[in-house]
């Protein structure tokens, strides 16, 4: 029984140094890395790669904003096509027009003075035949 908790503990200490043992500059190469092998390329990869992936992603938000635009003109057309109609306004006036109607005119009275100078030739004018 004794020997039972002391195996656990020797295996426990192995898969803790094992663990350290796997954390390399270059991920999953045993041994040294190729010939050719830059940790500041591979990093440079990784960063392109996550920018890419970043891209992507903002070109399918885009393109779902731009389909959510579409969608709402859409609907928006469709509202205000289904819309009654607003009566139509009267049509302008160049007067503004009367609250109450007109008197009557009033009437001419003659002149005061008949035989004043100059109104025996107009009555005269007045009473010629035409043409």
């Amino acid at each position: 029984m004794r020997r039972l908790p002391f195996l656990l503990l020797l295996i426990a200490a192995q898969c803790g140094a094992a663990g350290l043992a796997q954390a390399q500059p270059w991920p999953g190469w045993p041994g040294p890395p190729p010939a050719g092998y830059s940790a500041s390329a591979t990093t440079a990869e990784r960063h392109r790669q996550a920018i890419e992936q970043l891209r992507a992603q903002a070109d399918q938000r885009e393109a779902e904003a731009e389909r959510q635009r579409l969608q709402t003109d859409r609907v928006l057309r469709l509202l205000e096509g289904a819309r009654i109609p607003a009566p139509a306004p009267p049509p302008a006036t160049a007067y503004a027009p009367r609250l109450a109607p007109l008197p009557p005119p009033a009437r001419l009275a003659p002149p005061l003075d008949q035989n004043a100078a100059g109104v025996r030739e107009i009555d005269a004018w007045l009473s010629r035949q035409p043409h």
